[in-house]
């Protein structure tokens, strides 16, 4: 992706329009650290819907994620994106993890609570995916949308059955070795 006029007047954009985030804006963070994550929310939206997504693309979005976090460590925005866009690796323990450091500074962020919950369900760890739908339901007075989000991604996720001994294949460590006497 080129850095363009029209995909900078883009970014700008989205960042008068939106944080770029779930939730309420992050007023207090360096406007810089915002354009970055603009600008990775836009390489972000540009890999959606693609699959497999380009690796350039979040590539790049990674890179823009992460200069924002150099210059505001704790911004919540860039901690989603650096996320979102390990989610689409497939690296779901590390978005995990981003989503727990956003998660250490505010525990009862029911959005990120989900989110983290879906990562959960994409790595297999149905378990401590419902206890983050559990928290969500102590939080919410009622159904809110992060709660029917994780629910749905709990109750359409599939969980790998575990394997049987007889499904392992083994392969000898050591080989035979013809001995020869001399």
């Amino acid at each position: 992706m080129r850095l363009t006029p029209v995909g900078i007047a883009l970014a700008s954009l989205l960042l008068l329009t939106s944080s770029g985030s779930i939730g309420a804006p992050d007023v207090s963070v360096n406007p810089r650290a915002q354009v970055f994550v603009a600008l990775g929310n836009t390489a972000l939206a540009q890999a959606q819907g693609i699959t497999p997504a380009n690796p350039e693309v979040l590539d790049l979005a990674e890179d823009n994620y992460e200069d924002a976090l150099l210059i505001a460590p704790d911004y919540r925005a860039a901690l989603i994106g650096m996320a979102r866009v390990a989610h689409r690796q497939g690296l779901n323990g590390k978005a995990i993890g981003y989503y727990r450091t956003i998660l250490d500074q505010d525990p009862k962020d029911v959005d990120v609570l989900a989110l983290q919950g879906e990562a959960m369900v994409s790595k297999g760890a149905f378990i401590k995916a419902g206890d983050n739908l559990a928290k969500i339901k102590s939080l919410c007075i009622t159904a809110c949308p992060a709660q029917i989000a994780l629910g749905n991604a709990i109750a359409h996720g599939t969980e790998a059955p575990p394997l049987k001994a007889a499904q392992i294949e083994s392969s000898p460590v050591i080989q035979h070795i013809d001995s020869r006497t001399n």
